[in-house]
């Protein structure tokens, strides 16, 4: 090499240097967030899990915190609250144990049956934990929530100041209300929404979600927001601003509140694009109103802890 095409070889370096520095500095950091819905589990354990089935070749592999961080990785997600798919009584204190080495867990909602005689002991004994921020109420429990003794667990954890998961579609939205008057001081996050069957006229949210978002106490989760139709991932966040403007036109922008059901929503397409989707949507807000949506709706929501790299957040 001559000294002439040495000094144009460098000169070409340091350009393709500077530019590339340039664009990382031209690119904004992403909002810091706190993934409200994720499900930690190992189906290699010597007792298996009861979620997922074997036959999810998708699902059935362990995905553990450092499986969440390296799906996270670049997109200033700071922690997560794990929400409890299992039944079984003893996969509550397995993630809890699994926390204290991971303190990317910055709460969890676990999993207990309400109306049962053991239910007060289990509760309070959890509840010791200072990561264990509420629980995760099925369907068919919450059309319970009627009943005596599930209204005595139910004021159990209100009085714990604790919170409640609403899980399933339309069919829970009733009870979810009831029990919302009931215990006015109890925080219930409705799960999933926009619920797909309403992808085709999400302007049927409104009279669906009407009574309850007028609900102080009660919090929309949306982490059920990319589709996957033909085989092909919809990366679009124009296609789903009819139902984000529907539910941020509801719940308002202080109980609107990020999650992304991973590694459930790989199901629908990889985390960066999940993630992306709704940032796109709230970069059409300010970012006092994006910030509240990833991450300071879901610190009043569910009180998580600050630790780790959440440990910055100051809400």
């Amino acid at each position: 090499m001559t000294r002439r095409d040495f000094l144009l070889s460098s000169t070409a370096a340091a350009l393709a240097a500077r530019s590339t520095t340039l664009a990382a500095a031209a690119k904004p950091t992403p909002i810091p967030a706190i993934d409200t819905h994720t499900h930690f589990y190992d189906p290699t354990r010597g007792q298996g899990v009861p979620w997922p089935p074997r036959t999810d070749d998708l699902l059935f592999k362990p995905h553990l915190p450092a499986d969440f961080r390296s799906a996270t990785a670049n997109l200033n997600v700071l922690g997560t609250v794990v929400v409890e798919a299992s039944e079984w009584l003893a996969d509550n204190d397995w993630i809890l144990a699994l926390a204290k080495a991971n303190p990317v867990i910055v709460g969890f909602v676990g999993h207990l049956v309400p109306g049962q005689p053991e239910f007060a002991a289990n509760l309070k004994r959890l509840a010791a934990d200072p990561l264990f921020r509420g629980l995760r109420f099925r369907e068919s429990y919450l059309k319970k929530s009627g009943e005596a003794a599930v209204a005595a667990d139910v004021k159990r954890v209100a009085d714990l100041d604790l919170s409640i998961d609403a899980l399933g579609g339309s069919a829970m939205l009733s009870p979810t209300l009831e029990l919302s008057r009931k215990f006015p001081s109890l925080r219930i996050v409705i799960d999933h929404v926009p619920f797909a069957q309403w992808d085709a006229n999400p302007a049927a949210m409104r009279p669906a979600f009407a009574e309850l978002a007028r609900r102080p106490n009660v919090f929309a989760k949306i982490s059920n927001v990319v589709r996957r139709v033909d085989g092909k991932t919809i990366d679009d966040p124009a296609h789903y601003r009819p139902a984000l403007d529907t539910l941020f036109d509801l719940f308002g922008p202080d109980r609107v509140v990020y999650g992304s059901n991973w590694p459930v929503s790989n199901r629908a397409g990889p985390y960066a694009t999940v993630h992306q989707v709704v940032a796109n949507y709230f970069a059409t807000n300010d970012r006092a109103t994006a910030e509240k949506y990833f991450w300071r709706n879901s610190h009043t929501a569910y009180r998580w802890l600050r630790r780790g790299a959440a440990a910055a957040l100051v809400p």
